[in-house]
């Protein structure tokens, strides 16, 4: 008969064997003359055949050992798909009808459907002006709302930002440990960016997930044959087609590519970065070069016009809205170079090679991460804008935030282990208050973060106008025959598509306009024109105008002696109170020309 010695699990509620120094005490007289030495288990109950009798095995300096184990599979699992639930529930609970960005993209998929099976016209201007190719997202979104209206169109960006937290859990743990990817998933899903993006019909939710797709592919890939990172080049060409600015953060998923493979290949990584920048130039080109998006890409990305917010500005709303989780990445990078190995972090490097990475690796990866997040501020910095700021801020986070966890672990601690509730810390009143001090400082942080994101997320959702009453009191009016002037004419397209279409409605921010005696006008000489002469059967204007012609516009209504105030319809924004008006026009239009 065998003795076995077994190490205790954590939680068995099994006494120890006793120490002395580094050896284990084993009774004489329970071995035999000529009976097999002793046995060591591990705590799963697997032979060290390599560890002498007489010594015990390293124990897991944390609760949750480094090696696989299903029931710590199945508890992160259900925390990671707590997280997705409230996710989710913050997302859905955000309401407004249809802001002007998803009421022009999901009607550009509908009218892009026509086009493909029907043969309609479509808008020649969708390529040049979107912010990503219109047969990509758009179609997705219009198909969506095929099925479940605005709503199904929302319900799209939703799976897609699920599915960005799912990843970064898997490229965290990948990186680091569970636990560390559980408090990365929840301070992601805390923030403002992800909150909207989830219940927001544009191209960013696509774009995010498929970013993330690529750096979970790089990531994952990090032992495997150096050609399969080129898996995640065609993903990333689909990312930046799905939107143009998505390309801010290609470089950073290729130098993940080098930087995560390095503990296991030294310099063979760099080919990774070679074949996958090899491969996006070759795939890219190719798109390029037979599309017609490049007009597109330089109007809304390259040479997008440049704006008037102030630095000072701009570095304020980006530190309320990624301030506090790039705060904690930098702890946890810094934590992390200082020492690689605390208790809740086995790497994934440590389990394959045996040894943790060095520090300039690990300050490497603090930098491409805790940079990543920087881009879209400084970028938009650099063109004095704050426009889509806030969903850009999201594409960062979601590289860094595998760090904001790390440092929220370290804030934390490790999990509770044997020593921390042992006879000498049930003695020790101050090492239990550290204890609880900890664990309740990271709680107060997750529950800020919180906090603030779905304030932030309310007050964004309400910076534009409910449009319900406005769609009510003009569908008995419009036709297919009638011309509509108005400041927010997305909004009425896409809601009227089955009575008007696209060219009967008239934007307020360009228009070109030949009237009565051929004389041809631009700027607002054309809108009062075109008011005078009675080109439009119904004029809205919002107030506070957003336009730089809408000053013009209300000027010429009252005083064309052609339109009639029919209706103002107040509402309330995060900017204030406001109106629309509607006006109607009175006589006849003398049929003019218009472009």
């Amino acid at each position: 008969m065998e003795v076995e010695i077994t190490t205790p699990a954590f939680g068995t509620g099994r006494t120890a064997p006793q120490r002395l120094g580094d050896e284990l005490q084993v009774s004489r007289s329970s071995i035999q003359e000529g009976q097999e030495a002793p046995r060591v288990l591990d705590s799963m109950g697997a032979p060290l055949h390599d560890t002498p009798a007489h010594l015990v095995p390293e124990v897991a300096p944390a609760g949750w050992s480094a090696r696989d184990g299903r029931r710590r599979a199945w508890v992160c699992r259900a925390g990671l798909g707590l997280i997705m639930v409230v996710q989710a529930l913050l997302s859905m609970r955000l309401h407004n009808t249809a802001f002007m960005d998803e009421a022009l993209y999901i009607y550009a998929g509908h009218a892009e459907f026509a086009h493909i099976f029907h043969g309609a016209p479509v808008n020649s201007s969708y390529s040049s002006t979107f912010s990503g190719s219109p047969m990509l997202y758009p179609l997705l979104a219009g198909a969506m709302d095929s099925l479940g209206d605005l709503t199904g169109a929302r319900a799209l960006s939703l799976l897609f930002m699920l599915g960005c937290t799912g990843l970064l859990y898997s490229l965290t743990r990948r990186l680091f440990e569970e636990r560390v990817g559980l408090f990365a998933a929840a301070l992601f899903v805390a923030a403002q960016s992800t909150i909207v993006l989830g219940w927001f019909a544009t191209f960013d939710s696509a774009a995010l997930f498929l970013l993330a797709f690529a750096a979970w592919v790089v990531v994952r890939t990090d032992r495997a044959n150096p050609f399969t990172v080129l898996f995640a080049a065609p993903i990333l060409v689909l990312a930046f087609c799905t939107k143009y600015a998505a390309g801010l953060f290609i470089p950073t998923v290729v130098a993940l590519a080098v930087i995560v493979a390095w503990p296991h290949r030294g310099a063979r990584a760099l080919w990774r970065g070679v074949l996958l920048s090899a491969a996006l130039g070759a795939i890219g080109g190719a798109v390029l070069y037979g599309s017609s998006i490049l007009a597109g890409i330089q109007f809304t990305t390259t040479s997008r016009a440049h704006g008037t917010n102030s630095t000072s500005s701009l570095i304020d709303v980006s530190a309320d809205w990624i301030g506090l989780a790039l705060a904690l990445a930098c702890w946890g990078a810094l934590s992390y170079v200082w020492r690689g190995r605390i208790g809740e972090v086995t790497s994934a490097a440590r389990k394959a090679t045996g040894e943790e990475p060095g520090r300039i690796w690990r300050a490497m990866l603090g930098l491409l991460l805790c940079g990543t997040g920087l881009l879209a501020p400084a970028y938009q910095i650099h063109l004095s804008t704050s426009v889509s700021l806030h969903k850009h801020v999201g594409f960062g986070l979601f590289f860094f935030a595998p760090l904001a966890g790390l440092g929220l672990a370290r804030i934390v601690g490790p999990h509770f282990r044997r020593a921390a509730i042992g006879p000498r810390f049930r003695r020790a009143t101050i090492g239990v208050g550290l204890l609880i001090i900890r664990a309740a400082t990271g709680l107060l942080i997750i529950v800020l973060a919180l906090s603030d994101g779905m304030e932030q997320s309310q007050r964004r959702y309400a910076t534009w106008p409910d449009s319900t009453r406005l769609v009510d009191l003009l569908r008995p009016h419009v036709n297919g025959n009638g011309r509509y002037l108005s400041d927010i004419a997305q909004v009425p397209i896409y809601y009227f598509r089955d009575i008007t279409k696209w060219n009967q409605w008239t934007g307020t921010y360009y228009l070109n306009y030949t009237d009565t005696k051929g004389v041809k006008r631009t700027g607002a000489d054309a809108f009062a024109a075109a008011i005078d002469d009675g080109r439009y059967n119904f004029v809205v204007l919002q107030k506070p105008g957003v336009s730089k012609f809408d000053p013009a516009i209300a000027k010429a209504l009252p005083t064309s002696g052609k339109y009639r105030l029919y209706a103002e319809l107040p509402f309330s924004t995060t900017f204030g109170d406001g109106s629309y008006q509607v006006w109607m026009r009175t006589s006849d239009s003398r049929g003019t020309s218009v472009s």
